[in-house]
């Protein structure tokens, strides 16, 4: 018979770090869908400016990203850039914390690829007049992108961006690859030495379970509010 025991995770150091994880799982993931968002925003005016050395480059950030798996980039990130890069910019990345600045990086890049793709479907979903009604009252292209275009793509793209943002979150458990003391890592930790895999592992879930369901509430909640017909069904 199994011998569950919840209570000898849920107290003393092995709840610290439990509750330590589940902070660094949650700014970790804040901070990467942040950057990756604006980062994704700015992929997709290159994608569509129509300048050709914009857009193949645009379109080679995203290529690489979507169809490289978030690990392999991770691990070059924390254990391949750092070899080129200067002492100095060594020294303060490893004293600032290199393992969350490099997942940040990764994270934020392969999330950025796959939003920008998102985006774009918005932006492809409109009509061309709404570009060329904003140029012809004289807004330049950056403008026009970020005024009139981008705000309403990013309305239509709600509900892929919120798929996105459910397998970002999820991928900040790979993290505990190179040994940030997210979530996951931190259940580790506690397996290793309590032996009690249902409990902590059970717990682990739980987290991402709910904050899956709070991230997809949230999207919903965000797709009805920018629904322009909203009050008149």
């Amino acid at each position: 018979m199994l011998d569950l025991n919840f209570g000898a995770v849920l107290n003393g150091r092995y709840l610290d770090w439990l509750i330590a994880g589940a902070c660094n799982t949650l700014v970790l993931f804040a901070a990467a869908w942040v950057s990756g968002l604006l980062l994704a925003l700015v992929v997709v005016s290159m994608r569509q400016s129509g300048l050709a050395g914009l857009h193949a480059v645009s379109k080679g950030f995203v290529g690489y990203h979507r169809n490289v798996p978030g690990l392999v980039q991770i691990f070059i990130w924390y254990f391949g850039v750092p070899q080129v890069l200067p002492e100095v910019w060594q020294a303060w990345i490893n004293a600032h914390g290199s393992e969350f600045i490099f997942v940040w990086i990764a994270l934020t890049l392969n999330a950025a690829a796959f939003m920008s793709e998102d985006l774009r479907s918005g932006v492809r979903s409109l009509s061309s007049t709404q570009m060329e009604a904003a140029r012809a009252l004289g807004l330049s292209y950056a403008k026009a992108m970020r005024f009139v275009v981008l705000p309403q793509a990013l309305r239509v793209a709600v509900p892929p961006l919120t798929n996105q943002s459910l397998g970002l979150f999820k991928a900040t458990s790979l993290a505990m690859a190179i040994g940030l003391a997210e979530l996951t890592y931190a259940a580790h930790q506690i397996e290793s030495e309590s032996f009690r895999t249902f409990e902590v592992y059970a717990i682990a879930s739980i987290f991402y379970w709910v904050c899956s369901f709070a991230l997809m509430g949230i999207g919903h909640a965000w797709s009805v509010r920018l629904d322009p017909l909203r009050g008149v069904r």
